[in-house]
């Protein structure tokens, strides 16, 4: 709703005359703004948009979105590789000085002071002098290139909007700057051998020796993208009356065959939408790149399993409906994104529909041998959209469509709710059973090129078309993230009826399809509303063996697996065996087999099958069990676990896991273990899913036997664990902090520890790593060996939790592995056990770039002996942080280390060979 009156468009103007030197990167611009006042509000201040100033230092909001994502670029950049606005001066009509302001939260919005009120219905002048350094491309993909092009968006100065109150975003790297359209002149000077590339109107070019000097123009003017070229030029091809200048990869496309699929794109949008109001489309690699069709944009150039034309056609149907829509619909983007995607989405599904029916999600790739036996293989290319919503709910990470924009996480904001969105569009279309969504989206469209809107005039028209209930569209699936989970819970049988009993899990107003089935095929459908918890409907039994919800899999529900109810058949759905993990058929109670493979020194290479019936979407109940050969130890090795796991939306304790987990591996050379451990976890976070901070309270009970070493036995091979550890962990770039209490007791022995570590990255990219732990012992009945003993530098592990490779060895590469942990020190000092207490601090610092100096103090306290002091320093060499890393010794209180004899014995090092460990450190930022 648009207090204060409408937004007048065409009626603000602005004028730039912009200058640009290449060879420092740099814009000189003189920019004249006539901004009228067409709310009906007295206006004392003006608020323009000054983007080209978050790329300035590394306290901006742009900044801290870096930080709070992983991306370290920005953070370790050069200051010539950032950019910034320089403002010389802010002037009236009669070049009298206006006082303006940054305020330090919004360092890219600018407050202009007027000299006097400004009327409702009245113009002002505003006279700009300033320059904008450009930043490297490498940041967003926009600015300079090494190869001396210019790749700009949000380069000048704009209004912001005013809509009763004055609607400011800060830059977060998030492309949706909220400008209301302009009318622009621009004379732009640049050196003559660059390109100049533009979706205005170029309506003269003047060339003289130093520069040549573009003059262009536009009309309702929402997006500022401007190209300027040494190393590509765009293409102008015409589609259907319009120009579509592209820089996309065409893989090698005739452009008879590009003009085709544009002109194909255009009309489908132009009978969908509407009319585009501009002349022509500027469709960059860059823009498509921001949001890809995933999938498409991870395929490897020489796998082509789509047909000819396929790729190009999808790309450029994507980034021009994007294009469309933020040209023309002019709704806030922070706050109302999931309209936009929701239109781009269902739009590109009934593109796919129409002119690609019955794509494969795979392509061509699903005929082939091996492949096709995967339900992945099954899957069409628009079951992705609810696919990849699901992944996100099942791991109760979504978020609702209704969420402002950078509050979302970044799978959710790039992927996750648009495809929701998406897949809602659809959902509802199958629910109405008639064109009402598509008639109101070009109702829509048609009534608001170019005008103020919002999501509720969508909404006020689509239950205008609509000749069903669909209130539960826009309170529950847009304004939550309340599931979608229904269930079959009773089924009563007569000789003419079925009375269905269905349990809605979230009682949210959301509807079910009900299908009846025989030999796999739908001879009943009908759509069941208003369930709230539950409700009982009677339907004619006719000749259904099978009663299933939602059959056709329309609506994006977070569990398909309960929907099914046998009528005259045994089980509810059949029993499927798969090998390899596989995409979840709802279809089939399904069970996976896999080979599996793991090593260590003294089991070698250990090979297995795995039975599991995890798929690629998280359940909340989860087995598997996996025996393997140790081809070393000549036996049987493995593991098994079994788990469920309780989940709570909107709280705090957002899960509950409980269950229950054994191994069996060698500890030595013809020695074993076994360890079964029943455990209860309780894990903590914020409502707010940017927030880092994740904290979990961990009961157990760890049950170990092992078999006695006589070269160093211990009192106990058999004993038991019970184990409480609060942890918790706030992970960011720039500021890490992370730590737990861990309190331990068995039959011998009691004991507490304390582990905190804080990471901190200064902005001169100075790096400090801290890590303080103590330990003490509240009895000690085990003090005549050390095998319960706090480690100074290599612990014991007797709850066999680390993944050591060779965990018994004294001497050799095996036994230089470190694991940060306890004590913490490098260096292999003594004494190198403590039964009574412990305190270390571990620090270090970098040097240069991935090279750090470490060092480490502690005091050691053993039984009947004083607390000795123990220090050692030396180079880190940190190749991937706490990942893959080497440790090389210089000096402790061994002396100087790097001098003595077998110093290659001394050098200890961090291997991570876990995938799942190592998948964490490339999506952390997505999540």
């Amino acid at each position: 709703m648009y207090v204060g009156g409408i937004l007048g468009y065409a009626q603000t103007r602005t004028e730039i005359t912009a200058v640009l030197n290449d060879s420092t990167n740099i814009f000189n611009i003189q920019q004249k703004i006539i901004y009228k006042n067409s709310s009906t509000s007295v206006l004392k201040d003006i608020y323009l948009n000054d983007w080209a100033n978050s790329f300035r230092d590394k306290s901006t909001p742009l900044a801290k979105r870096f930080a709070e994502d992983y991306l370290r670029r920005f953070h370790f950049a050069k200051e010539q590789e950032r950019g910034y606005t320089k403002i010389y001066g802010i002037n009236d009509a009669n070049i009298l000085p206006l006082s303006w302001v940054r305020s330090d939260s919004l360092p890219d919005i600018v407050q202009v002071n007027l000299s006097k009120p400004l009327q409702p219905g009245e113009s002002t002048e505003i006279n700009l002098l300033y320059q904008v350094k450009i930043p490297s491309e490498k940041f967003t993909r926009y600015g300079y290139d090494d190869d001396g092009n210019f790749k700009l968006k949000y380069w000048y100065i704009t209004p912001a909007v005013y809509d009763g109150k004055w609607v400011l975003y800060s830059d977060k790297n998030l492309g949706n700057q909220y400008s209301p359209p302009i009318n622009i002149k621009l004379k732009l000077s640049t050196r003559p051998y660059l390109y100049v590339a533009s979706p205005l109107t170029q309506e003269k070019l003047v060339t003289e020796d130093q520069y040549k000097t573009s003059y262009l123009s536009g009309i309702n003017v929402v997006t500022s993208d401007l190209y300027l070229t040494k190393t590509f030029r765009f293409e102008s091809l015409s589609a259907n009356s319009k120009v579509i200048l592209t820089n996309l990869e065409d893989e090698g496309l005739n452009p008879e065959i590009k003009t085709f699929l544009l002109e194909r794109i255009m009309k489908f949008l132009q009978t969908r939408l509407g009319e585009y109001p501009h002349k022509s489309l500027m469709i960059t690699k860059d823009d498509y790149q921001d949001k890809p069709v995933y999938g498409l944009n991870q395929l490897p150039k020489f796998i082509r399993p789509f047909p000819d034309g396929f790729n190009y056609d999808m790309k450029q149907l994507k980034t021009i409906i994007h294009t469309y829509l933020k040209n023309t619909v002019l709704i806030n983007p922070r706050e109302e994104q999931w309209l936009y995607d929701a239109i781009q989405i269902s739009l590109m599904m009934d593109y796919v529909d129409e002119y690609y029916p019955k794509m494969k999600l795979l392509g061509s790739l699903s005929n082939i041998i091996g492949i096709r036996w995967f339900h992945a293989s099954d899957l069409e290319f628009n079951d992705q959209y609810p696919f990849l919503y699901e992944h996100m709910a099942r791991m109760h990470m979504d978020q609702s469509l209704a969420t402002t924009q950078d509050s979302l996480v970044k799978f959710n904001q790039n992927i996750a709710n648009a495809y929701k969105a998406g897949a809602g569009f659809h959902y509802m279309n199958d629910f109405l059973e008639t064109d009402a969504v598509k008639r109101s989206i070009s109702e829509f469209y048609k009534k608001n090129v170019l005008q103020p809107t919002s999501s509720a005039e969508f909404e006020q028209i689509l239950k205008k078309n609509a000749d069903k209930d669909v209130n539960w569209f826009f309170k529950d699936y847009v304004q939550t993230d309340d599931k979608i989970d229904f269930k079959i819970s009773k089924l009563k049988k007569s000789k003419d009826s079925l009375e269905v009993t269905i349990r809605n899990k979230r009682a949210n107003g959301m509807p079910v399809s009900l299908y009846g089935l025989k030999d796999g095929k739908v001879v009943y459908k009908e759509w069941v509303e208003d369930i709230g918890s539950r409700k009982t409907v009677t339907i004619p039994r006719d000749s259904i063996e099978r009663l299933a919800l939602n059959y056709n899999a329309a609506i994006p529900e977070v569990n398909k697996r309960d929907n099914y109810k046998g009528v005259t058949t045994l089980f509810n759905k059949p029993i499927q065996f798969r090998i390899f993990q596989d995409v979840e058929d709802p279809h089939y109670n399904q069970m996976f087999f896999m080979p599996e493979f793991s090593y260590n020194l003294y089991d070698g290479l250990a090979i297995g099958p795995k039975l599991y019936n995890k798929t690629f979407l998280s359940r909340n109940f989860d087995f598997r069990i996996s025996p393997k050969f140790g081809f070393t130890s000549k036996t049987i090795v493995g593991s098994a676990a079994i788990a469920n796991t309780q989940f709570f939306d909107d709280q705090n304790l957002f899960a509950v896991k409980y269950g229950i987990g054994g191994t069996r591996f060698s500890y030595g050379y013809d020695l074993f273990y076994n360890k079964y451990t029943p455990f209860l976890g309780f894990y903590f976070r914020n409502n707010y899913l940017r927030d880092n901070l994740r904290q979990s309270l961990f009961i157990r009970s760890v049950n170990v036997e092992q078999d006695l070493n006589p070269l160093n036995p211990v009192d106990q091979p058999k004993y038991n664990v019970f184990n409480i550890s609060y942890n918790f962990k706030d992970a960011n770039l720039v500021d890490y902090f992370s730590g737990g209490i861990d309190y331990q007791l068995a039959k011998n022995f009691s004991k507490v520890a304390l582990n905190l570590e804080y990471r901190k990255l200064f902005r001169n990219n100075r790096q400090l790593n801290l890590r303080f732990y103590a330990g003490t012992f509240l009895y000690n009945d085990e003090t005549d060996n050390d095998y319960f003993s706090f480690a100074l530098d290599r612990p014991t592990d007797y709850l066999f939790d680390y993944n050591y490779y060779g965990r018994s060895q004294s001497s050799g590469l095996f036994s230089q592995q470190i694991i940060l942990a306890e004590g913490g020190f490098k260096s292999k000092l003594e004494p190198a056990y403590a039964n009574q207490w412990i305190t270390t601090v571990n620090a270090s610092t970098n040097i240069w770039k991935w090279i750090y100096a470490y060092g480490d103090v502690g005091a050691v306290k053993n039984e009947l002996k004083n607390a000795e002091f123990l220090y050692d320093s030396g180079i880190r060499l940190s190749f991937v942080a706490d990942y893959f890393e080497l440790y090389l010794p210089v000096y402790s209180n061994l002396g100087w280390e790097i001098g003595q004899e077998n110093y290659d014995q001394k050098v200890r090092f961090i291997v991570t060979l876990d995938i799942n460990t190592l998948i964490k450190l490339f999506t952390r930022e997505w999540y």
